[in-house]
């Protein structure tokens, strides 16, 4: 299997540069027995009661921070995570590689010393408590095919609602589509909500380097899936309902602490790549936006709904002029196969 197989023609004028003005305003391709083009607000009829929606609750810290070396090159950081008060793991942009004992001075009088490397990360030593100068100095850390600087409305708006742990660098952006009203809506419909955290990392924007999509690897993340989350999976199946995720995160979440066969309480490190050919678990539908050619997140998405379909459903998403990635529009999916 081949990444060149996971590939589509977008026109550059169809990612999505900024949100929509109202969440719930953005489309929603429904990829069933076939392709129905809808409104995201018209989910509520396509749920029935007794599903379950699993979210991701994690929340975008504000990770990009710009620097000068002591060289007085400059320099962008991009934390990966926070790992001790005063410690981060980060990938760190400038003209020349900086090393290990150089110190970066930053906004706020403040520095960070670089320590060892970890692979395409660093690990630095603030001198303030890092947590705290990140929502003080930091931005937002937009993805890189947006091309533009972060604007005070990407506060709110490159962030769930119902984000309350911590921690991405990036968003689980199935669920910026959704509102209070529609939560509400979907509840008082007879559909349970559950939450996991998974703390997305900057290696989901990162492309995959061999062409065999087999010899590719993800960077770890940090997940959380409790045993309040497994008690409505399980039960949710044995009363006859669906389990919908709410973007790949949550897929990824749920399928990693499922690896074992039945859904169990999870706390740790996931790396799980899904790829055509993977054996579902727990989810019976999935709620996503469009992803990256090529990407992990596209594999991911044709191993649940099939790759024909799913490139089938990509294509008629361009024709009919869809807006795409982290700002854009949404799928509904359900399972589906190439045989």
């Amino acid at each position: 299997m081949q990444i060149s197989e996971f590939d589509y023609a977008l026109p550059e004028e169809l990612i999505a540069r900024y949100p929509t003005a109202e969440r719930r305003a953005s489309r929603l391709l429904e990829v069933g027995a076939g392709l129905c083009d809808r409104r995201f607000a018209d989910l509520p009829a396509l749920l029935q009661p007794g599903d379950l929606l699993v979210f991701n609750d994690t929340r975008v810290i504000h990770a990009r921070l710009h620097g000068r070396k002591e060289t007085g090159g400059r320099c962008e950081i991009l934390i990966e995570r926070i790992e001790g008060e005063d410690t981060a793991l980060a990938q760190v942009r400038a003209s020349k590689t900086p090393k290990p004992g150089s110190r970066i001075e930053l906004p706020g009088n403040v520095s960070a010393v670089v320590g060892g490397r970890r692979g395409e990360f660093f690990s630095l030593t603030f001198s303030a408590p890092v947590a705290h100068y990140l929502e003080q100095f930091g931005e937002v850390p937009l993805p890189p095919y947006l091309e533009r600087d972060a604007e005070s409305a990407d506060d709110a708006r490159y962030q769930t609602i119902y984000a309350r742990e911590p921690g991405a660098v990036a968003a689980p952006t199935a669920g910026l589509h959704f509102d209070e009203a529609m939560l509400a809506e979907t509840a008082a419909a007879g559909v349970k909500h559950a939450f996991v955290t998974l703390h997305v990392g900057a290696g989901t924007f990162q492309s995959l380097r061999h062409e065999d999509v087999a010899a590719n690897r993800l960077h770890s993340e940090r997940l959380v899936v409790d045993e309040a989350c497994c008690e409505l999976v399980r039960r949710t199946r044995d009363e006859g309902g669906r389990v919908i995720a709410v973007g790949t995160t949550s897929v990824r979440s749920l399928e990693t602490a499922a690896r074992a066969g039945a859904i169990e309480p999870y706390a740790g490190e996931t790396d799980l790549f899904i790829m055509p050919g993977y054996e579902f678990r727990t989810i019976d539908a999935m709620i996503t936006n469009f992803h990256l050619p090529q990407s992990s997140l596209l594999m991911l998405v044709a191993a649940f709904a099939g790759t024909a379909r799913v490139l089938e459903a990509y294509r008629h998403a361009v024709a009919e002029r869809y807006r795409f990635f982290s700002y854009g529009d949404s799928m509904f999916l359900t399972p589906g196969s190439d045989s």
